[in-house]
């Protein structure tokens, strides 16, 4: 096997997420987040595009319900040790073999708990999941169970979010050096990615966003490339990933000379973010820490640029997004806790005056406060 972490700290998370399902009288957990079987078991893979399944029974009993290409996948990178496989087939119903064991585990008349809120279940699959499942046991949400595990990192996770905050360091020293008048964008796209390839990172969970000219007023990703004028501005926002653990970052930087009001804007993302950032430690909400940022902006005539969210948690995520639960947005009542990790991001875009500003970095919350896990300076970046 090819562990990412001790069989001993696997075995830990699991004894906490039973514990759990006894506590909501949960017989097994039906999971489809490919973030809870790689946080309880290891197992790493993209094969939860198709209908997969692992299931953790109330006293610790797994079986991974999957397709033959992820069979050596979770072989070798997980503690699984019941692994079966459905067949592919044009009248293929992997929720009806799923049902088969769930009737081998003694699971018939029992509560299980289900991941609904997982890319890896579509509508489409949970229709078939329910309809299999009819009659032969009670289904209840569990999205939660293992999430909510997930947002307090351990010492080994931590020690991988650190590693993924050098690699995104190392990421925007690449783009500093590449950005400027006649530069390509993917030029520096690439520069940024090969930084974290050639230290040791992963595909991260969603793409990085790049946009010069107007697309620097967009925070997705878009297709399509464009070359840099010699005045101009670059909105970056990134993510070093290291085991799939992420520390994402953001900048806007000027091409050439820089007008007084995205100066003014600077200023202002970094007095936000430092509000934010005071707001990271314990006995905080993460309400708290967005108001804190909306005051700012909102007190300097911003309120109109501002979004209506300016952050969220970081850990373990696998694609389409490196999102995490929670986000910082107003009235959002969870309490911050040493541990969790969180990217907090300053965004002002004055459509107006097509002008962009962003700053954003992430930091461990501890109870001394926040441990940002970049080291680069928060000044302008001018090329």
């Amino acid at each position: 096997m090819q562990l990412h972490f001790s069989e001993t700290e696997l075995a830990e998370r699991r004894a906490r997420a039973c514990a759990e399902l006894a506590k909501r009288d949960l017989a097994g957990l039906l999971m489809f987040r490919q973030e809870s079987m790689y946080y309880l078991t290891g197992y790493d893979t993209f094969g939860y595009v198709f209908f997969q399944c692992l299931y953790l029974s109330q006293d610790g009993k797994m079986v991974l319900l999957t397709r033959s290409a992820d069979m050596r996948q979770a072989q070798l990178t997980s503690c699984i040790p019941d692994i079966r496989i459905w067949m592919d087939g044009p009248d293929a119903r992997p929720a009806d073999d799923l049902r088969d064991i769930l009737k081998e585990m003694g699971c018939q008349g029992q509560r299980l708990g289900v991941e609904y809120d997982a890319y890896g279940l579509t509508a489409k699959n949970g229709k078939h999941l329910e309809e299999s499942l009819a009659g032969f046991c009670e289904l209840e949400d569990a999205s939660d169970v293992v999430t909510r595990l997930r947002v307090i990192k351990s010492p080994a996770e931590l020690a991988y979010a650190r590693k993924a905050g050098e690699l995104a360091d190392a990421a925007w020293r690449s783009a500093q050096d590449l950005a400027g008048p006649g530069v390509f964008e993917g030029k520096v796209l690439a520069g940024m990615h090969g930084a974290i390839y050639e230290g040791g990172g992963d595909d991260p969970g969603n793409e990085f966003i790049i946009g010069s000219g107007p697309g620097a007023l967009l925070c997705r990703y878009y297709s399509g490339r464009r070359t840099m004028d010699p005045q101009d501005q670059l909105t970056l926002e990134w993510a070093g990933a290291y085991r799939h653990y992420h520390a994402a970052m953001m900048r806007t930087m000027v091409i050439g000379e820089v007008p007084p009001q995205q100066r003014a804007m600077h200023a202002l993302a970094k007095d936000a973010l430092l509000a934010v950032e005071d707001n990271l430690r314990p006995g905080k909400t993460f309400g708290d820490a967005f108001d804190a940022h909306a005051r700012v902006f909102d007190k300097a005539g911003y309120g109109a640029h501002r979004l209506n969210a300016c952050g969220y948690s970081l850990g373990t995520t696998f694609a389409p997004n490196w999102m995490d639960w929670p986000m910082l947005y107003h009235g959002n009542p969870v309490v911050m806790e040493p541990g969790m990790v969180v990217f907090c991001h300053m965004i002002l875009f004055d459509s107006d005056h097509g002008l962009a500003m962003t700053l954003g970095r992430t930091s461990v919350v501890t109870e001394s406060g926040p441990d940002c896990l970049s080291k680069a300076e928060l000044d302008l970046a001018v090329v």
